[in-house]
């Protein structure tokens, strides 16, 4: 299977829509991704080819905003067809990479108190929880939490 990670922009729209409708219960709008493209936030996708002669597929996502020393996680998903395939760590993977590249210090993002899954990843990754955010998330009857997470890049002197 070739495996390689690309640079999304408005092409890849409607396949970055499908992944985003099937992964979340209340996702970024098409807008949302159009934006982070336009405004020049990481938009990075890892396509996997399963047959020689078969078109790339994405398999996930991540949109990053950089700061001044830091990367912020906004997105990340996998394809539903994708899951279970070690996609997220190799995003992560990529994600700090290119930011250890640029010579961040962390990476940063927020998860919903309830996506135990997305936690479970983000530990196993060795990213810490360092906070909380009342009511960051919409929901069906509200608002939820949502716990702050770094990745810490660069040892800290």
């Amino acid at each position: 299977m070739d495996a390689v990670f690309a640079d999304l922009d408005a092409s890849h729209l409607d396949a970055i829509m499908a992944i985003e409708l099937a992964s979340y219960e209340f996702p970024w709008s098409r807008g949302n991704f159009a934006d982070s493209i336009a405004e020049g936030y990481r938009c990075q996708g890892l396509f996997l080819r399963e047959q020689p002669d078969a078109p790339p597929q994405l398999a996930g996502y991540s949109i990053v905003m950089r700061g001044v020393d830091e990367a912020h996680l906004l997105n990340i998903a996998v394809a539903p067809a994708f899951r279970g395939q070690k996609i997220a760590p190799l995003l992560l993977d990529q994600l700090c990479a290119w930011a250890r590249l640029q010579k961040l210090d962390f990476v940063w993002l927020e998860v919903r108190l309830s996506n135990l899954r997305a936690q479970k990843l983000y530990l196993d990754y060795g990213m810490h929880t360092v906070g909380q955010r009342k009511n960051y998330y919409r929901t069906a009857h509200g608002h939820e939490d949502a716990l702050v997470m770094n990745y810490q890049l660069a040892p800290q002197f």
